[in-house]
């Protein structure tokens, strides 16, 4: 997924706060889903929870910037998955991360639906 760095993704040094990142990752992941019109937003099908964040900020972006994250499955599991997300400017890496995340229906650990498994089976593996 590509994006544009905006002025409210920065402080006041024009450069991308931190917490922007992660939402920039999510950003990603939830496009994935629309793009496959996989339903995952509610709380009938069934949503994703963050669970681990494993961060690292490699260099700075700033306002204007154009970036592109890039999403690969880790490991796929019956109930969660592992996601490498990276984030480039041009084509140097700025910054990286392993999240995991569980699947929730009802508020309880579920098993992941296997049509969220055929839009997993679409992403590029490590």
């Amino acid at each position: 997924m590509e994006l544009r760095v905006y002025y409210e993704d920065t402080d006041a040094g024009g450069v991308v706060y931190h917490a922007n990142y992660l939402k920039f990752c999510e950003r990603a992941r939830s496009e994935i889903f629309f793009q496959k019109n996989a339903a995952i937003f509610d709380k009938d099908t069934g949503h994703f929870l963050l669970t681990k964040a494993e961060c690292n900020f490699l260099k700075p972006a700033k306002l204007g910037d154009i970036l592109e994250v890039k999403t690969h499955i880790l490991k796929l599991k019956k109930a969660s998955v592992i996601i490498k997300q990276e984030i480039y400017k041009n084509t140097e890496k700025i910054f990286e991360a392993n999240f995991t995340l569980a699947f929730v229906k009802a508020e309880k650990i579920a098993l992941i639906d296997d049509d969220i498994l055929k839009v997993f089976a679409t992403l590029e593996k490590e």
